[in-house]
Formats: C-alpha cells, sequence, structure tokens
C-alpha cells in the first residue's frame, strides 16, 4: 500500500492526549477550524495532508503529544514469525476472524505528525496461544493510549493499556519503564476501556468474566495501590468503559460503570462514594459530565441514558436519577455536550440531541450505517464516524443540519483526534492526517 506524505510547517497547539481528548468528553477547542469536506477516490485527493499505512490491527484512537501521534495494535504470530499483514483483514470475513485468533505480538506505535512516518515500533506484550477470543468486532489493541505529565518531574509519560493483557509505562521515545501483567482476568469479548489519571494513581477498569472490580495503580510503578469491587449481583459482570473523573463540591470523584451499577470513587482511597443501579451489561460509552449531572448509557440490551445529581451519598438509585432517555440511546459511541443539549447518535444511526435539563428530545435525525466511534464538537458543529468510513458534519440547534458527508476507504471503529487545525483518523489500515487546503 502506498503512503502519501505532504509535509507542512507546524505551529504550537494543544495536545490530544487520552481517549475523547483534553476535556475528556469530545469537545474541540473554540478557534480550531476543521475542515469540513474531504475525499480520497482512485487518485483523487482533497484536503489529505498525508496518508500512511500501520500494521496489524487496533481500534485505540490516536493521541497525539507534540509532534508524534500514538497507537497501539495488534500483529498475528510470534515474534518469531513475524507479524502478518492484517491491514485489509476487514474486507476478508475469514481473514479478519484468522487475525483475531492466535499468539499475537501487542504494539506501541509513534508516527511524526507532520508527515505520518514512522518513528518507532515497540512491542510490549506476546499475546499467548490460549488467550480467549474476542468479539468479531473488537481488536486486541482497543483501549486507547494515556499521555500524562507528571508535575514533579516535568516529564511526559505514556501510559499503555491492553485489558486483560497487560498494563505497561513508557517514555514519548518508546522506552518501557514498567509492565503489569498481575492484573489479569478472565475476558468475555476481549478489551476495551482506556485508563486515566487522577494525581499519582493510573485508574482503569478489570471487568471480566467474574469479580469485576476497579482498580488504581501508582503510575510511577505500576504497583497496585487500591481496589474497589463491583459489589453487585449479575449474571454478566463483563464491561469495557473508561472511567470519568469529575470534582462535584470541590471533591474529585472517580465515576466508574459497569455491569447493572456505576459507582462513585473516592480517588485517593478507592472507596465508594455513591452508587446506582440499574439493568445493564457490556457497557462500553465513557461518561459525561455535563451541567452538573453525570449522564452514563445502560449498556445492553436496551440502553438508557441516566442522567445523575452526583451530590449524594451510598445508593441514591432512588433519589439521584434526575431523568431516563429510554430510546436511541448508544451501546457503544460516547456522547459529547453542544450548549444545552447532549448529542448522540446510537449504533444504528440514529442521532438524538437531548434537553439536559429534563432529557426531552430536541431533535432525532437519521444518518445511517452502524457507528462505533465517539463524535467530537466544535462550538455547535458536531463530527460523526460511521463504522464504513463515512464522517457527518452537523450543525447543531433546535434541530440539526448536515453540512458535510465525507468518506475515507475502509472500517472505522476509533474515535477521532484534533492537531491544530485538522482531524487525525485511523482506518483499519492507516492513518489520514485531513486538514484545509490553502
Amino acid at each position: 500500500m502506498s503512503c502519501l506524505v505532504i509535509a507542512f510547517p507546524r505551529k504550537a497547539q494543544a495536545d490530544w492526549p487520552e481517549f475523547r481528548g483534553p476535556a475528556q468528553n469530545g469537545v474541540v477547542a473554540n478557534g480550531t477550524k476543521l475542515p469540513v469536506e474531504w475525499l480520497v477516490q482512485d487518485e483523487q485527493r482533497k484536503n489529505i495532508r498525508w496518508h500512511t499505512p500501520t500494521e496489524g490491527l487496533g481500534w485505540s484512537s490516536p493521541v497525539v503529544v507534540g509532534n508524534s501521534i500514538y497507537v497501539t495494535s495488534a500483529r498475528q504470530g510470534s515474534a518469531d514469525q513475524g507479524p502478518a499483514d492484517q491491514r485489509s483483514a476487514g474486507s476478508d470475513p475469514k481473514t479478519l476472524a484468522e487475525s483475531l485468533t492466535g499468539p499475537q505480538s501487542l504494539y506501541l506505535s509513534c508516527y511524526n505528525a507532520s508527515n505520518g512516518l514512522l518513528i518507532f515500533d515497540q512491542k510490549i506484550f506476546e499475546q499467548p496461544t490460549d488467550a480467549p477470543s474476542i468479539h468479531k468486532k473488537n481488536s486486541h489493541a482497543s483501549p486507547t493510549v494515556l499521555a500524562h505529565k507528571d508535575p514533579a518531574s516535568d516529564s511526559v509519560r505514556l501510559f499503555v493499556h491492553f485489558g486483560h493483557q497487560g498494563t505497561a509505562c513508557l517514555s514519548l521515545d518508546g522506552k518501557i519503564l514498567w509492565t503489569d501483567r498481575e492484573h489479569s482476568y478472565n475476558p468475555v469479548h476481549g478489551n476495551g476501556g482506556s485508563p486515566i489519571v487522577v494525581g499519582d494513581l493510573l485508574i482503569l477498569t478489570c471487568d471480566g468474566s467474574e469479580k469485576p472490580y476497579t482498580l488504581a495503580l501508582d503510575v510511577r510503578t505500576g504497583k497496585e495501590v487500591w481496589r474497589t469491587d463491583r459489589d453487585v449481583a449479575t449474571d454478566r459482570p463483563f464491561s469495557f468503559a473508561t472511567p470519568q473523573a469529575i470534582t462535584v463540591g470541590g471533591q474529585v470523584q472517580v465515576i466508574s460503570p459497569g455491569s447493572d451499577i456505576v459507582q462513585s470513587l473516592d480517588p485517593k482511597t478507592g472507596k465508594v462514594l455513591w452508587s446506582v443501579r440499574y439493568s445493564g451489561f457490556s457497557l462500553i460509552v465513557r461518561p459525561l459530565y455535563h451541567q452538573g449531572l453525570v449522564l452514563i448509557s445502560t449498556g445492553y440490551m436496551s440502553p438508557k441514558l441516566l442522567a445523575i445529581d452526583p451530590t449524594g451519598t451510598g445508593d441514591v438509585t432512588e433519589t439521584h436519577i434526575r431523568w431516563t432517555v429510554p430510546t436511541a440511546v448508544p451501546n457503544t459511541p460516547s456522547p459529547v455536550p453542544v450548549g444545552d443539549q447532549i448529542v448522540m447518535v446510537s449504533d444504528g444511526g440514529v442521532a438524538t440531541g437531548i434537553s439536559v435539563n429534563d432529557g426531552t428530545k430536541v431533535w432525532q435525525k437519521r444518518l445511517g450505517g452502524n457507528y462505533s466511534a465517539s463524535p467530537i464538537a466544535i462550538g455547535n458543529r458536531v463530527y460523526f464516524q460511521s463504522e464504513a468510513g463515512e464522517a457527518i458534519v452537523m450543525e447543531i440547534g433546535q434541530t440539526a443540519t448536515e453540512i458535510g458527508r465525507c468518506s475515507l476507504p475502509g472500517r472505522v471503529f476509533a474515535s477521532y483526534a484534533v492537531d491544530q487545525n485538522d482531524l487525525i483518523i485511523r482506518t483499519e489500515d492507516g492513518l489520514y492526517r485531513i486538514g484545509e487546503d490553502n
């Protein structure tokens, strides 16, 4: 596969350091001028600054630190055998199924943000040959890398998580600083949830086939600091949610959803501050905190959107749910705030604007296609991304008006990243940098 490279001068910019970006909710800084039109068709290219192929298969979203873009991937075969080329796995169901089974080498790759060229390719773990199988829509490298600046040393560290396969801390140039494989668990469908950092703690969810819990590791050593059990009886304990840190009344809370329960935890101790129970499993959607409410999707089979007042203590199921949306709620894409609205897209392609004040429907549009990637928003403009590589851009008000529809070849499950005024999009076979031609 060819690599299109158009280098361009870089200006100072904010990083996109984790899943859902610097604001942790998909909101892009005001003043950013993202493109609404791009084209890849035969030899035609419009607003494509560069495209570079990637090795293996992975649905982790890109993160940007300075002039570097980081993604993880899994490559079939051991180091002795050499990685199989899985870049077109999605085009052949048999090839895809084969790429998800057997031994996998788990990698962190770094690309130059200016031109897309590979900087380094660091193997982190070897997956054993008897590793459990995963869902056909998943990958062995789905959690997104987290970049965190240590205020004590002023250095930036990368935290790479592969769910039940292990966690690692690396320097920006790919040097492995520590690894943790002591917190393995029996997964169902593979891995998915990304880690977060709160203070000196790396916090992640371990929701496998039994005894699910939330875990905190010391960011400098990888040693366990605390773990908190889900404390709920459930027939299907597996989930894949990314936690969310919020501040309420001067106190930091870690919102950690799982099957049949969401818990608010004290990040220093892991103590449960409050919890809400519901019926739902295989949670994927990252919680959203907007205008004083915690918004969560309850997961499969029929997800509901719950708006929770996070000021309670203990089990607040009967007292602190402010409103509920029962239809067109996503199982996979996380919602994004736009003014007084919560904008979401269901896995089946129905986009909805919900009033954050009372949960009423403001507008609803059928976009078409299926969705796993989470949307982003800048001002009143929202960017959706379908699994088939089609992006839909909409202006949001009392209704939603489509202003752009573009596509890239190949499947897309990873969410957008933003660098300066450009989009970084990961497809099944590569990375694209998309910005307006000057």
